[in-house]
């Protein structure tokens, strides 16, 4: 998909701004308590998302997160399909105090292509 020069600059900063994590460590860091944010639409998430994983759609992440997950602390590993959205979530999350906010690299795609 071809993004607007603005947005994926905005993307790029967000991604220098956090850290991407590798998607073969997600797993492992959701069993030590880190959660999965899908901030795609409602739409693909319910097409496919990754096991586990909550859904907040990030036109909403603002208004709703702190409802879905209330500790600042929790590692929140962010994603979409690829990293653009992902990483732009997690950067907002942590200019909300959510001082673990990371995104998956590579989105669901890169975790798919573990199996």
């Amino acid at each position: 998909m071809a993004y607007s020069e603005k947005f994926q600059n905005l993307a790029n900063i967000a991604m220098s701004q956090v850290s991407g994590v590798d998607p073969s460590q997600v797993n492992g860091l959701m069993v030590q308590g880190a959660v999965a944010l899908d901030i795609r639409d409602k739409e693909e998430h319910d097409l496919n998302h990754l096991p586990g994983s909550l859904h907040l759609s990030r036109g909403k992440l603002e208004m709703n997160v702190e409802g879905l997950i209330p500790d600042l602390s929790t590692m929140v590993l962010c994603y979409c399909n690829a990293n653009n959205r992902g990483a732009l979530s997690a950067n907002t999350l942590r200019a909300m105090g959510y001082s673990n906010a990371r995104y998956i690299a590579g989105g669901l795609k890169a975790y798919q292509l573990l199996d």
